[in-house]
């Protein structure tokens, strides 16, 4: 028993000195991850505001003469009209993105001039107030996952938010918007928080090795500790066996001990060890069901639907008919019949929906359908932005699949299976405490959260001034020899 307890320290001693700081950093990070919640980056918000309202009357190619001129060589599996270099453009995605403009049918042709002339007008500033830095062949800090828009043109802007704009020769169009501000604040949050260090982040397999063995480690020395807590404690007479900084440590990992440990439990789940919830469940042809057949451009006229404002028109089949999805900047876009002109006001049936699911698996069957006004545990939006009402359809698969639709557009914004659904709980709602009695009551769960963070802090903190001062101590000694 004294061997093992002795083990059991030694083992606690040695990975905390490693760990400590990793520790530290993971819980500091995750206070600012409550409000810093990812990357710099463009948000979709951001990018439709920035976009010119379309010119219906420059238009001079339908959509399908723009395919022809593209040569895509098979439906395009998305196509979309907007604004490019002050010309409207239809964008094609088969694969690479392809642009031919709607004006004159020609096909873009990214180069330094033209990436400037989008950063300008993106920034709506003069000429000499947006300055190239360079050109980017691989991701840099802030561009790593942007990487399949390489290369990147990048420029600085002078204004107050001192902004850095890349804009993809793929696109077109602005692909990453960082300010300082926002690069600041991802130094002291996602960035330590996900170890997204450009110098092994853009090694995705050298990354996921890293979080995994430091995350495994940490739980071995969490759980350790915890066992420590329990044979350490002195029951006769009842007393600390530990003094100074040891007996804090002591008392910190008491209390916040089960909370560090089921903590980075979860973060390593997140990298998801031997992909175990990985594949299964249905899906294949779900979506192409919905759709009701590829895209046919030649159900589009040239003339735009009479919408005001629209900025970006997305070409869409929903259950075999043709729509025009339209962004005017508005919250919500705007689903218009191609045949008839008609704003589409009322949902798609919840009976058309399920048939439609149902088709690429008619064996299978769907045990529940349930019209939801609001979240449940596995489709939820922290900023409750995720579309509602939603369709659930739950099917008696031999993973028990979930999908969850949107009525309005006949799309699918969720799926869960079983094993997925079990993943739900022991990552997000052990790692984020996501659970709806509070998650939506702020700042009830920022204070839960905050709290039990900087419990974890002080005790890492102190483990770090222990190990501190156990390494000088050896170094001291050594020196002395």
């Amino acid at each position: 028993m004294r061997f093992i307890r002795k083990s059991l320290i030694l083992i606690h001693r040695y990975l905390g000195v490693v760990l400590s700081v990793p520790f530290l950093v993971w819980f500091v990070s995750g206070i600012a991850m409550i409000y810093v919640r990812e990357m710099p980056t463009l948000t979709p918000e951001a990018r439709i505001e920035h976009l010119p309202v379309l010119d219906p009357a420059r238009i001079r190619l339908s959509p399908a003469e723009a395919a022809a001129k593209a040569e895509l060589g098979s439906p395009p599996g998305q196509a979309t009209l907007l604004t490019i270099l002050g010309r409207p453009a239809y964008r094609f995605s088969s694969g690479e993105p392809v642009t031919v403009f709607a004006d004159t049918g020609e096909l873009l042709e990214m180069n330094a001039e033209r990436a400037s002339e989008t950063a300008r007008l993106f920034a709506n500033l003069p000429a000499d107030r947006v300055r190239p830095l360079e050109v980017l062949t691989s991701a840099d800090q802030w561009t790593i996952g942007q990487r399949r828009s390489l290369p990147l043109h990048k420029f600085a802007v002078a204004d107050a938010a001192h902004t850095e704009l890349y804009v993809s020769e793929q696109t077109g169009e602005v692909a990453v918007l960082t300010t300082r501000g926002g690069r600041a604040l991802a130094w002291i949050s996602a960035i330590p928080h996900w170890l997204y260090f450009q110098a092994i982040r853009t090694r995705p397999e050298v990354w996921r090795q890293v979080v995994l063995w430091i995350s495994g480690l940490g739980i071995v020395s969490a759980l350790i500790g915890l066992v420590l807590g329990v044979i350490q404690y002195r029951r006769r007479p009842p007393h600390i066996p530990y003094a100074g900084w040891l007996r804090w440590h002591y008392i910190t990992g008491v209390i916040f001990g089960l909370f560090t440990l089921t903590w980075v439990f979860s973060g390593f789940l997140s990298m998801e060890p031997w992909f175990w919830a990985s594949g299964g469940g249905l899906g294949a042809g779900m979506e192409e069901s919905l759709a009701g057949g590829s895209l046919d451009l030649s159900r589009f006229p040239s003339t735009l639907p009479p919408v005001n404002s629209a900025k970006e028109v997305e070409f869409l089949t929903i259950q075999g008919d043709a729509y025009y999805r339209i962004r005017t900047g508005a919250p919500d876009p705007l689903l218009v019949s191609a045949s008839s002109l008609r704003i589409r006001k009322e949902p798609f049936t919840t009976e058309s929906v399920v048939q439609r699911l149902t088709s690429p698996n008619p064996k299978v069957k769907v045990t529940e359908t349930t019209l939801m006004r609001d979240y449940d545990s596995y489709y939820y939006s922290f900023n409750r932005k995720a579309p509602l009402p939603v369709l659930r359809v739950k099917f008696d698969d031999p993973d028990s699949t979930w999908f969850y639709v949107d009525p309005r557009m006949s799309e699918i914004v969720g799926r869960a299976h079983r094993r997925e659904r079990i993943q739900r709980w022991i990552y997000h709602g052990l790692h984020s405490l996501d659970f709806s009695f509070w998650y939506y009551s702020r700042p009830v769960w920022d204070i839960g959260m905050i709290g039990l963070s900087l419990g974890g802090i002080a005790l890492s903190s102190i483990g770090v001034v222990i190990s501190w001062k156990r390494v000088a101590r050896a170094v001291v000694r050594k020196t002395a020899r």
